[in-house]
């Protein structure tokens, strides 16, 4: 151990004291200090020293990584095929591949899948965490917000008022999934399974990822897209786009109750 009365001139000693104040010090000044592979803390005695513990307790490398379950590996694949389904629609806009813009549309449909197994393994398991649970909420933001709202802009929602509305179907599911994570233990019953979803859960947008995948098949995308577009005062506006203001206000409904399976 090491104390002084200056945090910034540390002795060796090796009494203590009574610890009132947690704090971080500078160890630049700790004589003879060589080891980096130690944690350090420094702690404020009752009679004004300072006083710095080496602590053994060294995390293992990659022990985040080690802490994964099964059920996690579920979430990162929901997140991952989210990802990948943006870089297509990406690729799509720079090089126009049709072939390769199909994996867009069916790794939204796998990003499902995996949502529903890292819930099922998770209740199977019986290991969920508060770590898990924020992970899931991530990628679902990712894969049932932000990559079908991509896709959308990609087939000809570019309009002013297109992307207005895209943009709160993304924050209407930033927020469903908000305040599911505050309120699920609220709904959950006895087993700590949540009773029902207040507003549609974000992972019914594949309904619109679906219908946009028939209108891609029927050449019904850009100049083509359904229902046509109308220019309002200083912006172009699809009415298909209306599908996305829809299932965003859905999901942010107080009022919309939907028992969970």
């Amino acid at each position: 151990m090491f104390h002084s009365k200056d945090q910034n001139d540390l002795r060796n000693v090796g009494t203590g004291g009574q610890i009132f104040k947690l704090t971080h010090v500078a160890i630049s000044s700790v004589p003879n200090w060589r080891s980096r592979n130690l944690i350090i803390s420094a702690e404020r005695l009752r009679g004004g020293q300072w006083i710095l513990m080496e602590s053994k307790n060294r995390k293992a490398r990659f022990s985040m990584l080690r802490s994964y379950t099964m059920a996690d590996l579920f979430t990162i694949g929901n997140a991952a095929s989210g990802t990948i389904s943006i870089f297509f629609c990406l690729n799509y806009i720079a090089e126009g591949r049709h072939k390769l813009f199909w994996l867009a549309f069916a790794l939204l449909f796998a990003a499902l899948g995996f949502d529903i197994f890292d819930g099922y393994w998770a209740r199977r398991s019986r290991r969920q965490s508060i770590l898990g649970a924020d992970m899931d909420s991530l990628s679902d933001i990712i894969s049932f917000g932000v990559a079908p709202a991509v896709l959308g802009f990609t087939l000809g929602m570019r309009g002013v008022w297109d992307m207005l509305i895209l943009v709160y179907f993304v924050v209407c599911g930033i927020s469903r999934l908000a305040r599911f994570n505050v309120t699920a233990a609220a709904l959950s019953d006895s087993s700590g399974k949540v009773r029902y979803f207040e507003g549609t859960p974000i992972p019914t947008s594949v309904v619109i990822v679906g219908l946009l995948g028939i209108a891609f098949a029927r050449g019904a995308v850009g100049e083509s897209l359904w229902l046509g577009a109308y220019t309002l005062g200083f912006g172009t506006l699809h009415p298909l786009t209306i599908l996305y203001a829809v299932s965003g206000s859905a999901m942010i409904s107080a009022t919309l109750r939907i028992p969970k399976p």
